[in-house]
């Protein structure tokens, strides 16, 4: 994951933007997914009997570009380009210039709802695909999160898998508690892991139930794999200085 981490964080530096830590703490789930979870199609995005996956904490984009261009979405070159004006790779995610981003996310509180919608639509064709969706506990505190919860259990939406990245960044301003017992409580089937254990998240994923969707709660860290940045609030939104960056190379080694 290293190589992962390397790039994530020169390519921030390059351009004086992204949410680093918040890309750090889902790039182990991301993985696994798009590398054991998934059924992808990188030279055809959009493949009918593809699963869909939904980063609605979009302002992660970094891990999920880093993984996009691993897995031959686009051209790995692409991400030197990363947040400049005429670049597909903003700051948030655009499914109109992506290939392999399912839906625009950014603003909390969308990505989930959207994904409760594709899997309804799904469940009506009568396909086997699957929607996988990756929220913050930060975005719990949405309203539009527990409605969508609500509706996906009432569908019995057992094609649809939420993973919380609960890396606690919502817990200077509010503190939501045990989110695997309120999915449950909301109809779910829920479980909790280490959001950074391979194994853990595989076999998490691997199995959906039969009548309702899953809840996975990834117990992670914010800025994971980065000293400097792990569970810092100063690293939220900013880029390393030229010294910083040197640092947290050398620590990579």
């Amino acid at each position: 994951m290293k190589k992962f981490i390397k790039e994530i964080i020169m390519v921030a530096a390059n351009t004086g933007e992204g949410h680093i830590p918040s890309a750090l703490s889902v790039l182990d789930i991301l993985w696994i997914l798009y590398d054991r979870v998934l059924n992808i199609y990188p030279r055809d995005p959009n493949h009918p009997d593809r699963d869909r996956f939904i980063l609605s904490k979009g302002h992660a984009s970094l891990g999920l570009y880093a993984i996009l261009s691993e897995k031959g979405f686009f051209d790995k070159s692409l991400m030197n380009t990363f947040g400049k004006y005429d670049s597909i790779l903003g700051g948030h995610l655009d499914r109109n210039k992506v290939p392999g981003v399912e839906a625009s996310t950014g603003s909390l509180g969308h990505g989930f709802p959207m994904g409760v919608g594709i899997a309804l639509a799904l469940k009506i064709k009568k396909s086997s695909s699957r929607v996988f969706t990756v929220i913050g506990d930060g975005e719990c505190n949405e309203g539009s999160v527990w409605e969508a919860a609500l509706l996906a259990a009432h569908h019995k939406l057992n094609n649809l898998i939420c993973i919380i990245d609960y890396n606690h960044s919502t817990d200077r301003a509010l503190n939501i508690g045990d989110l695997a017992i309120k999915f449950k409580a909301f109809g779910w089937m829920s479980c909790e892991i280490n959001g950074h254990d391979h194994e853990q998240i595989y076999n998490a994923l691997r199995d959906t139930p039969k009548d309702k969707p899953l809840a996975v709660v990834a117990n992670t860290i914010k800025g994971k794999g980065c000293k400097m940045m792990e569970n810092n609030p100063a690293w939220h939104h900013r880029s390393p200085t030229k010294d910083e960056l040197m640092r947290i190379l050398e620590s990579l080694e």
